[in-house]
């Protein structure tokens, strides 16, 4: 599954910053603490525009990213509501522009406008046409025990279950193990089995 261009790109990076939370980061640490990891994200991402790179940017994008993490996860008429609601707070003025190696793509904000509200309003405007095409469940919530991911899903079946290769492997690990476990516990009329490893008898027949 594929949008326009920009609006796979904002919606990977909005994924990526909703990601930066510490019960969904790699560091289980909070990854958007300090200006100077706000500017790697950016980097990183390939964002342009204006960058004040001090605490109030930090704090205001910040909670851009607790708006977004709480949009991803309604329905689409809440959605909808709520992406009406930010588009008329920045007094949203969609336009073309071409900039900094970019082919034409949609912008309704200026690139002088804060980064807080630069990000809330591309994210609406991704969301405008998930909501149209009704794709809402794209944007889900990882399934990995312990993770509180958001989790964007493009591909064709639309069957992706975690939020990172991290988290899959992760799961297909505890999987395995308690297949494993399973093997080698209880089976009636047959009493314990032996552990596969080293051979011994776990428990005797009842």
């Amino acid at each position: 599954m594929h949008f326009a261009p920009d609006t796979d790109e904002a919606l990977v990076f909005a994924a990526a910053l909703g990601n930066t939370v510490s019960t969904a980061s790699r560091s289980g640490a909070d990854e958007l603490s300090t200006p100077a990891q706000l500017t790697a994200l950016l980097v990183e991402n390939r964002y342009s525009g204006r960058f004040d790179r001090n605490e109030t940017e930090l704090r205001e994008v910040r909670d851009a990213r607790g708006r977004i993490r709480h949009l991803w996860t309604l329905g689409r008429d809440a959605a909808a509501f709520e992406v009406n609601r930010m588009l008329r707070d920045a007094r949203a003025l969609p336009h073309l522009m071409r900039h900094d190696g970019f082919d034409w793509h949609l912008h309704a904000t200026d690139l002088g406008a804060p980064l807080a509200e630069r990000i809330l309003v591309e994210f609406s405007l991704a969301l405008v046409d998930v909501i149209r095409t009704d794709e809402m469940g794209r944007l889900r919530s990882c399934e990995a025990e312990d993770c509180d991911g958001v989790l964007l899903d493009l591909s064709r079946n639309g069957s992706k279950r975690f939020c990172s290769i991290r988290c899959g492997n992760r799961m297909n690990m505890i999987a395995f193990r308690q297949r494993a476990a399973g093997e080698a516990g209880w089976r009636p009329g047959l009493g314990w089995a032996r552990d596969h490893a080293s051979g011994a008898v776990l428990s005797g027949t009842r």
